[in-house]
């Protein structure tokens, strides 16, 4: 005869107890490393726009190109930083007791 949840009767369940759906406690997207992304790329969208050459024409001090490379780097420390955080979190179906 089987447990209810699987396996031998006796058997303790793996990781505690009741499973959920995902290893994280909160979905990427209510994460304050999410907003905090979302508000300094506006940012910087913004300060691309506003900020440009003047009308003499002597040049863009901050445009288009350096707002790619500044939201490219922005986007890499975020993927980092989800790295990590998950990296620090423990899945419970991953067999640790």
């Amino acid at each position: 005869m089987t447990s209810p949840v699987g396996g031998q009767p006796g058997d303790r369940p793996r990781g505690g107890g009741s499973r959920g759906l995902s290893g994280e406690t909160k979905p990427a997207f209510q994460t304050t490393e999410f907003i905090a992304y979302i508000v300094i790329l506006v940012a910087i969208v913004i300060t691309a726009f506003v900020v440009g050459g003047d009308s003499r024409g002597y040049g863009d001090p901050f445009g288009a190109e350096h707002a790619i490379k500044y939201i490219t780097v922005l986007t890499i420390g975020y993927m980092i930083a989800r790295g990590l955080a998950k990296a620090g979190s423990r899945d419970r179906g991953d067999g640790v007791r």
